[in-house]
């Protein structure tokens, strides 16, 4: 297990899971756990043997409360802000496997954006989520702007973001914002199963899914068809994709029957 000041990661199974460890400050994101949380992706990048990363929060109440207001210093006020060289959100989404967000509690401002930069979003029965920071006079600084409009629609995102509202948990659901409602004592239960059944998939065509998706999200129409078809016809070694048909074969008589040439 890595030693971070301000992130717990664990590795079992195939799956990391990663947490964010200041409960005693709600997890919010001071300039530590930034710099922690750019070094765990940094690790868990060439990591080969890790198929599937889950994120969640310390502790019963916060999954993330947003950006650290006490370590942010002057520029909650206006002043000039001291960002990061890379933003540990945005690294986050860059991970080549499937992050599965695992909000165990409340998800505010910079905790929202963190689930948003996941691929897979779980959520406690009990937990609330929203990007809150207008109702100070600040915006979201996160990508919460961006990526939101493009999960959820331009219009339940402007009602988000310009109002600075809490979703509970069945609304988060109700507007696409998160995949499940789990029952509290059931998150992580579920997040690893989640985990465990994306781990059973060829790690290759996994990846290229997630790369072809994000990636397409910023092309036109007809530069994502391309690149689609680029990432099928050079993803996964010989030996990679018979190793997925042969696994498709032992589960399915289908499969065995069409690839083994059976009628």
């Amino acid at each position: 297990m890595s030693e971070y000041e301000t992130v717990v990661l664990e590795r079992d199974a195939g799956a990391a899971l990663v947490t964010l460890n200041r409960p005693e400050a709600a997890n919010t994101l001071s300039r530590q756990l930034m710099r922690d949380l750019v070094a765990v992706t940094d690790e868990l990048r060439v990591d080969d043997d890790v198929r599937v990363v889950i994120v969640t929060g310390a502790g019963e109440r916060h999954f993330c409360g947003g950006a650290d207001l006490r370590d942010a210093g002057d520029a909650v006020r206006g002043g000039k802000m001291d960002m990061p060289p890379r933003m540990p959100i945005d690294e986050l989404e860059r991970l080549p496997q499937p992050v599965i967000a695992a909000i165990n509690g409340a998800a505010m401002g910079g905790g929202c954006e963190i689930a948003l930069a996941c691929d897979f979003r779980l959520i406690a029965d009990d937990a609330k989520i929203g990007l809150t920071e207008i109702t100070f006079g600040a915006l979201p600084g996160g990508g919460g702007t961006q990526r939101l409009p493009r999960l959820i629609g331009v219009a339940k995102a402007k009602e988000m973001i310009m109002l600075g509202g809490r979703l509970t948990a069945q609304e988060a659901h109700d507007i696409g914002l998160v995949n499940e409602v789990v029952p509290k004592a059931e998150l992580m239960e579920r997040a690893r199963a989640l985990a465990a059944e994306l781990g059973e998939l060829a790690p290759y065509a996994v990846r290229a899914a997630k790369r072809c998706i994000n990636e397409g999200l910023s092309m036109t129409l007809e530069q994502g068809l391309r690149l689609e078809q680029h990432v099928i016809m050079t993803m996964g070694s010989p030996e990679e994709r018979q190793e997925a048909i042969e696994r498709a074969m032992a589960k399915s008589s289908t499969y065995s029957n069409i690839f083994s040439g059976k009628r």
